[in-house]
């Protein structure tokens, strides 16, 4: 594949993250976005309907871990490398997501740090962060 075609695919996914971000509020049911920009140490969480939240969670982890996984592929265009990043995407979501619904349904007033981040990994993609670099590292290593 030549590189423009790997910048222009590797550009197109991140923008397409970037907009699922953006547009989180729209194509999401997800009450904890407004509750955690609000002083929400001392409160209770917010009513909702844990079934579309946890459906509306996992549809948005799916949507970023397929295009991080787009883009690792494009950048890095190996097998072993994808192969990989499926594997622990789907064994940190089933692990996180479990976590999360423990946290949501023992939630107390004003104790929801460890929801929050776990929420977080859920619906940002903060894995890509963490394999760019380390695929790219190994691809260093193994040029030397």
């Amino acid at each position: 594949m030549n590189k423009m075609l790997k910048f222009f695919l590797a550009l197109l996914a991140f923008v397409l993250l970037v907009l699922v971000r953006l547009f989180e509020e729209n194509l999401f049911y997800d009450p904890l976005l407004s509750f955690f920009k609000t002083d929400h140490t001392t409160e209770a969480l917010p009513d909702l309907e844990t079934g579309k939240l946890l459906l509306h969670t996992f549809f948005r982890y799916v949507i970023n871990g397929v295009l991080s996984i787009f883009i690792l592929w494009i950048l890095f265009q190996k097998k072993g490398a994808v192969k990989f990043s499926i594997v622990l995407y789907s064994i940190l979501f089933v692990s996180l997501f479990i976590v999360f619904f423990i946290l949501l349904k023992s939630s107390q007033p004003g104790e929801h740090l460890a929801l929050f981040y776990v929420r977080r990994f859920l619906i940002q993609p903060l894995l890509l962060l963490l394999l760019l670099p380390a695929f790219y590292v190994q691809r260093l290593n193994k040029s030397l």
